[in-house]
């Protein structure tokens, strides 16, 4: 065979691009290894027996089918608990609200029974103002003619008074 090297690494096996003494390597190497594969294949059918007692490959898939469900229905059951305490803050929230709602409307009837006694109290002040206005009124005009005959009577009895003075002195 040729003693060339080998000019692209990595793109010719050992056996094609090898020289003589790394081919001779590689050959006493494959060799051993060839040697242990017997070896090992001894050692297991001698442990045929052994073997039985070792699970069936198809079942550690069950398996992680099973642990993958448990996981999903664990990581289910943790999300439904962060909802439900989601929900019971919900329902808490609403809780107060309602009763917050419930004072106000209770607060609104007190205020609205208020302001009806003192809108009637305020009907009958006006009722009763409007009343004395009235009577006011009456008195005035009552007045007006009496005070008003008497001040002119008193003028002019001033007035007689005053010229008699002035024709006296």
């Amino acid at each position: 065979m040729s003693s060339a090297k080998c000019h692209r690494p990595g793109r010719c096996s050992p056996r094609t691009c090898a020289s003589g003494p790394s081919r001779r390597l590689v050959q006493e190497v494959s060799g051993e290894i060839d040697d242990m594969r017997e070896e090992l294949a001894k050692k297991l059918d001698a442990a045929g027996p052994a073997t039985a007692d070792l699970p069936d490959p198809g079942s550690f898939a069950a398996a992680d089918d099973d642990y993958a469900a448990q996981f999903e229905q664990q990581q289910q059951v943790e999300m439904m608990r962060e909802q439900d305490q989601h929900l019971d803050g919900v329902f808490q929230t609403v809780g107060n609200l309602r009763r917050q709602a419930d004072d106000m409307g209770r607060e609104l009837e007190e205020q609205h029974e208020m302001l009806e006694l003192v809108d009637d109290a305020a009907d009958r002040v006006g009722t009763r103002l409007q009343n004395g206005m009235q009577k006011l009124q009456y008195v005035m005009r009552q007045n007006e003619d009496r005070w008003s005959s008497c001040c002119i009577g008193v003028l002019i009895f001033v007035l007689i008074l005053l010229l008699i003075l002035l024709l006296i002195l």
